[in-house]
């Protein structure tokens, strides 16, 4: 009897419940129906849209002016050789390898530091007056126009090794430094602090530490600064115009090779310097397939960016 009443209050106790949950449900549906949608948010959401459509449309124009203007100047001999008088040629070559110069020597000087520096300021020293310092002399550094660095490197490096690519490349260490600091430091604060006190609690060593643990972790941030460091050292031209001068020609190679590393102490002209010459002495075709060029270049990296930034978020 007893077994059988529990039965029927089981029952009716969860065929209440059943009806709760599906009064709530409907309840619920209805309150989502009949939410009632604001003026304000439809304005916002459309000028969002608005916004977003521009900055598409600005882009494609851009790109689709340049590349409508320049792609036809590409070719092998636009690629492959230099500009002659002689033959009445014109090439980018020995820009091309300036440029990748410049690249080289740039992040061989400005990564070691730049990182050694963000480890610094994360890991070793002591928040206060000193470390406060430092992070705004690096933000102001991050804003000086390109045109005060190039007349510095210019008076200074440029006294030093005259107008070569070595005094371009690090004039463009001092203009990234920041970029790769700053992008460094952020990387190591995303680090979770577990990561430390485990390690440490094991008996590890603050480099060991450093080393095996932290610049892994933060490795796709590192690699995202460097790679926006080499965007930005391709697209600099006002620095590299007082120091780097514009020469075009190509590196001798020797029978064991020297000339390459003479050229680094000779001047060259990057593809920036070579298009702005260009556009001084309104030759526009060849403006234009330089511009070209860079806009392949910038989206190269960007790509390669993503890439290396999603394969290394997954390791």
């Amino acid at each position: 009897m007893e077994s059988r009443v529990f039965e029927d209050n089981k029952k009716t106790l969860g065929k209440n419940a059943m009806e709760s949950g599906m009064t709530a449900t409907v309840m619920g549906s209805e309150s989502i129906f009949q939410k009632k949608v604001r003026v304000k948010d439809g304005i916002a959401q459309v000028l969002i849209n608005i916004c977003a459509l521009f900055s598409i449309l600005l882009l494609v124009g851009i790109t689709g002016y340049v590349f409508y203007h320049g792609i036809g100047v590409i070719d092998w001999q636009f690629l492959s050789t230099v500009p002659s008088f002689i033959n009445d040629t014109f090439g980018i070559a020995g820009n091309i390898v300036n440029t990748l110069y410049l690249i080289i020597i740039t992040l061989l000087i400005v990564t070691p530091i730049g990182v050694g520096a963000a480890i610094y300021l994360n890991e070793y020293a002591r928040p206060g007056k000193i470390v406060r310092i430092i992070e705004f002399t690096t933000e102001t550094l991050s804003g000086i126009p390109s045109i005060i660095f190039g007349l510095f490197g210019m008076v200074v490096f440029g006294s030093l090794f005259g107008y070569s690519i070595i005094a371009g490349a690090i004039t463009l260490a001092l203009m990234v430094l920041p970029l790769i600091t700053r992008n460094t430091q952020e990387a190591l604060k995303t680090v979770p602090d577990s990561y430390r006190i485990g390690a440490l609690g094991m008996g590890a060593e603050k480099w060991y530490l450093i080393r095996t643990i932290l610049l892994p972790s933060a490795m796709p941030g590192i690699v995202t600064g460097v790679v926006l460091a080499i965007g930005r050292i391709v697209g600099e031209s006002a620095a590299l115009l007082f120091t780097a001068g514009s020469a075009q020609t190509l590196p001798f190679f020797g029978q064991y090779g020297e000339g390459l590393i003479e050229k680094i102490g000779q001047p060259g002209g990057s593809l920036t310097i070579q298009l702005y010459l260009s556009m001084s002495n309104a030759e526009y075709d060849q403006a234009f397939g330089i511009a070209t060029i860079l806009l392949i270049v910038v989206f190269i990296i960007n790509y390669i960016t993503k890439l290396v930034a999603k394969r290394l978020q997954t390791e």
